[in-house]
């Protein structure tokens, strides 16, 4: 009997730390426009509650072209973004899906934004 409970509970344990591992899983973002990205913000869609810039989680606060940026305090789903790049052009996009099976979960393209302002 004492082996059975043994071998469940191993495996009960093993399950809560793949549970665990799933729930702490690392997204990132892939910038894919042609500059630097000095502010990157996530909301819920269509709240405009903007949680904290992203970019603060990287060395030198920026996130540079082809560079991917580790996310905090989001999870998969959709999202509204927020980003603003080094030469003043800022731009929303609305219904963003982050994903948390691929390599990054999600990145913003030079066509995604062509349409936003600069200063």
């Amino acid at each position: 009997m004492k082996r059975y409970s043994l071998i469940l509970a191993l495996c009960v344990g093993s399950l809560t730390t793949t549970a665990q591992a799933q729930t702490t899983q690392t997204l990132k973002f892939w910038n894919l426009t042609s500059e630097t990205i000095t502010e990157l913000k996530l909301a819920e869609p269509g709240t405009n509650k903007w949680g904290k810039n992203q970019t603060l989680n990287d060395k030198d606060k920026t996130v540079e072209a082809d560079e991917r940026l580790k996310l905090s305090d989001v999870k998969p789903g959709i999202w509204d973004v927020s980003m603003k790049d080094k030469k003043g052009r800022k731009c929303v996009l609305r219904n963003v899906t982050l994903s948390g099976t691929e390599a990054y979960a999600f990145s913003i393209s030079e066509d995604e934004i062509k349409t936003c302002p600069r200063k």
